[in-house]
């Protein structure tokens, strides 16, 4: 590398810089990616006293046959760490929302159960929540745009996956 008249390194080849409305998309992007999460943790804490993981992780648990997933295939699924669900788990399990035991099939496994008071936590926590999410994403949008939103984030998810695998 040799330095160009700018004092930065010269390369062989120049960056892809974003152009036009790619950067313009991008900043908006990256808008909703700042504004939409602490807009969704907000209402979660102030109307259900929980927060966005914890909300995230009693949704997951509904969801499976049993209301039953192994931790690490619920940390996976959460896109955290076994470290970090751990403590979202074990302040979920001081509620009375989630406890966990042993999987039969393999006791190396500890498998997060969703209990009866964290269904009934979450079915009263559901509504509010689902109303602001319409309410920020969904209302925001023009008809016809939800399947262009929904294939774009599709799309863009599957480079992010792909990407992470090939670290």
């Amino acid at each position: 590398m040799t330095k160009n008249t700018g004092g930065r390194p010269a390369t062989t080849t120049e960056p892809r810089w974003l152009q036009g409305g790619e950067l313009s998309a991008w900043v908006s992007l990256a808008r909703v990616l700042t504004l939409l999460p602490p807009a969704l943790e907000r209402q979660l804490e102030r109307d259900a006293d929980l927060n966005w993981m914890e909300y995230h992780v009693l949704a997951m648990l509904s969801e499976q046959d049993r209301h039953t997933m192994r931790m690490s295939t619920l940390a996976g699924n959460a896109n955290s760490s076994l470290s970090r669900l751990s403590h979202v788990v074990r302040r979920l399990e001081q509620q009375g929302f989630v406890r966990r035991g042993p999987d039969p099939a393999d006791g190396r496994y500890t498998l997060a159960i969703l209990t009866p008071e964290g269904y009934e936590k979450l079915a009263a926590s559901a509504p509010a929540h689902v109303e602001n999410v319409r309410r920020l994403v969904f209302d925001a949008l023009e008809p016809g745009e939800l399947e262009t939103l929904r294939s774009a984030f599709d799309r863009i998810h599957a480079a992010v996956d792909a990407a992470d695998r090939g670290r």
